[in-house]
């Protein structure tokens, strides 16, 4: 029996190492399928699809079984799909695969985020950060393990299969320790709830979360490619740039929930920005490696707090008066925040086209200094949500 807190943490990096296990082995993948690039592209785009496509649903889905189930049901058709995967040699049946897979993990997504939010308020912290740094864990545990595997020559099929019974496994040992809870059914029935979309302090946290995505993605899919052409180092050393930039990120959310305690989360977002600004100016514009480097743990270490923080903000923003409700609220910021992993790294690739790899990280640098007014906004309007609830209240003064 472990605390809730270490559950959920433990759930967070069951999600991360699904992603580390089977994105290290498409090259593997590639090659028993015989696939051509553009193909592969076109299937690959099928896990963001299906995560986009169940972060939409996900919120009622969660609010009428509660998360405990959901996360169960994520798990467990994950760890089941993921030999599945490994096993394929169509290029089709891939992309069918790994659309149900994104689904899978869509849900599972805003399923442990409400947990997570749950855990939050039991003990009275903001404590986001620290669950999302376990998601970061568990990718490069995940990511190093499936190097290991393919070092020692095993097929897909065989570490997938042997990385989907390990997910449902642990699992099982920690699922009745995860927070399973759900609205009372009078509580679902009668209470009036403003739909998310017409809330414009979640708009306001979406583009945070969405700028985030985008910076993050840029990050993930063309740092390599800045590192290569502008900074000039080879394939291998340009690869290692998305590891310093997840390595950092992994440690500032480590340090995040302090720093959120200390300054508030408004200031932690600004300043997050405003970090990860400066990071990616520097890794776009010095042309010298180590600045690179550099420029990318910096944006690392400011994006990190970004996404935990906005989904803890609009989980709070979608309490109910029991102490539940949330579900909808981390959906639609979610939700949006896929967009910006899905249509982000298009978007940056065509920005380099016109300009150069260069300009197109100093856009994504603007876009994470974004992040910092829409924080301040979301703060504002949240505040306004709050004076309109006392006026309304009977007997108050106008």
């Amino acid at each position: 029996m472990v605390s809730p807190r270490t559950a959920v943490i433990v759930v967070f990096a069951l999600n991360g190492a699904a992603l580390g296990s089977w994105a290290p082995r498409v090259p593997a993948l590639s090659g028993q399928m015989h696939a051509e690039p553009g193909p592969l592209g076109l299937a690959l785009l099928g896990a963001s699809v299906g995560m986009l496509l169940a972060a939409v649903v996900s919120g009622r889905l969660v609010e009428r079984t509660g998360t405990r189930l959901m996360i169960a049901v994520s798990v467990v058709i994950a760890g089941l799909l993921l030999p599945a995967i490994g096993a394929t040699t169509s290029v089709p049946l891939f992309g069918v695969e790994l659309l149900v897979l994104g689904a899978s993990v869509g849900v599972l997504d805003v399923a442990m985020n409400i947990a997570a939010v749950q855990v939050e308020r039991d003990e009275g912290k903001p404590i986001m950060p620290l669950f999302h740094a376990g998601f970061s864990v568990g990718a490069l545990i995940g990511s190093a393990a499936a190097g290991l595997a393919a070092s020692h020559d095993w097929t897909p099929d065989r570490h997938l299969a042997v990385a989907g019974a390990f997910a449902i496994v642990v699992l099982l040992v920690v699922l009745r320790d995860v927070p399973g809870t759900r609205p009372p059914h009078h509580e679902k029935a009668t209470a009036p709830r403003v739909a998310p979309a017409r809330r414009p302090v979640l708009w306001l946290l979406a583009a945070v979360a969405l700028a985030s995505a985008i910076a993050e993605g840029a990050s993930s899919d063309w740092s390599a490619m800045l590192m290569v052409n502008v900074h000039g180092v080879g394939q291998g050393a340009g690869a290692l740039a998305f590891s310093v930039f997840s390595l950092a990120m992994a440690f500032a959310r480590l340090g995040g929930s302090w720093l959120q305690q200390k300054i508030g989360p408004t200031r932690t977002l600004a300043f997050g920005a405003l970090l990860a600004g400066v990071g990616l100016v520097s890794a776009a514009l010095v042309p010298v490696p180590a600045v690179g480097f550099a420029g990318f743990a910096l944006a690392g270490a400011g994006l990190a707090a970004s996404f935990p923080v906005a989904l803890g903000l609009a989980g709070e923003a979608g309490k109910r008066e029991d102490g539940s409700g949330g579900e909808r609220e981390i959906a639609f910021v979610t939700a949006i925040a896929y967009t910006g992993f899905l249509a982000g790294p298009p978007m940056i690739g065509g920005i380099a086209q016109v300009t150069s790899y260069a300009g197109s990280f100093v856009v994504v640098a603007v876009i994470a200094v974004l992040i910092a007014p829409a924080a301040i906004g979301a703060g504002r309007a949240k505040a306004a949500e709050g004076r309109r609830k006392e006026s309304a209240l009977p007997g108050a003064v106008r």
